[in-house]
Parts: structure tokens; C-alpha cells; sequence
């Protein structure tokens, strides 16, 4: 029993599938897609050097033209902030009068946090807005 070629080319695309799935790396899917434009070609007539060649000049031209595009799109994405990283810069209200000694009470994003002013000469009286400019430890440095 002879396989024909098509059948071996798409068996080859199965086998560089596997690996996509199990490691995540796109460049083994675009083997695969090249994988079946061989497969493709050998469904034509055409001899193992076209087939080769079709494999090759797919696979290259997707890796070539596709990996650069995903690669910017994945760095173009904004970070995510967690932690007390994601408090600076939000605003924040008095609770209880705050300046430089560090005495003052914040809410902040729903929860009640010790401040401190950014500068020493600068305080804040219960019910104004300030800006959370750094997380000191527990306290928060507002201006």
C-alpha cells in the first residue's frame, strides 16, 4: 500500500502541531501552515522539489512577515500595575488632618490608610483631595 505525498505532508503538519500546542511557540504553526501548502502542492502533481521548495517559501515568508507583527502587538500592550504601584498617582481623601510629621489619615481606594505630606511646610485638613504621589511603607505620600 503506497501513501501518497499530500497524506505524508499533512501528517507532518499534525506532528509540528503538536508542538504548538504543547509549547505555545506560533513559529511551529506556521510550519504546520507551510506543512499543508506542501501537502497542497503534492495534491497538484507537482515532483518533492516543488514541494519542498512551497514548504519552504510559506513557512519562511509567515515567519518572516508574522512573528515581527505579533511581536509589536504584544509589547504595545499596556502594563498592569498591582500592588501599591497601582495606588500612585490616584486621589485620595483627608480623613484626618495630614502634613508633613506623618500623622494623617487617607481613604484611599476604599480603605483607610496613614499619610504624610510630600512637603514638610504642606498640610491637608479632613475632606480635600490630595494625590498619592508614593507608598511609603504602610504610610502614603500625598500632595
Amino acid at each position: 500500500m503506497d501513501i501518497d505525498a499530500w497524506i505524508w505532508w499533512l501528517i507532518g503538519a499534525v506532528g509540528l502541531g503538536i508542538p504548538l500546542v504543547l509549547t505555545a511557540m506560533p513559529e511551529f504553526g506556521m510550519l504546520a501552515v507551510g506543512a499543508i501548502a506542501g501537502a497542497g502542492t503534492a495534491a497538484l502533481g507537482f515532483g518533492i522539489v516543488a514541494q519542498v521548495v512551497v514548504f519552504a517559501v510559506v513557512s519562511v515568508a509567515l515567519i518572516a512577515v508574522v512573528r515581527p507583527i505579533a511581536a509589536r502587538h504584544r509589547s504595545d500592550r499596556p502594563g498592569l500595575t498591582t500592588g501599591v504601584d497601582a495606588l500612585k498617582g490616584r486621589q485620595a481623601v483627608v480623613l484626618e488632618r495630614v502634613d508633613g510629621s506623618g500623622g494623617g489619615r487617607i481613604k484611599l481606594a476604599g480603605e483607610v490608610w496613614s499619610a504624610r505630606a510630600l512637603d514638610s511646610g504642606q498640610s491637608f485638613e479632613p475632606g480635600e483631595q490630595v494625590d498619592v504621589v508614593d507608598i511609603d511603607g504602610a504610610t502614603a505620600v500625598v500632595m
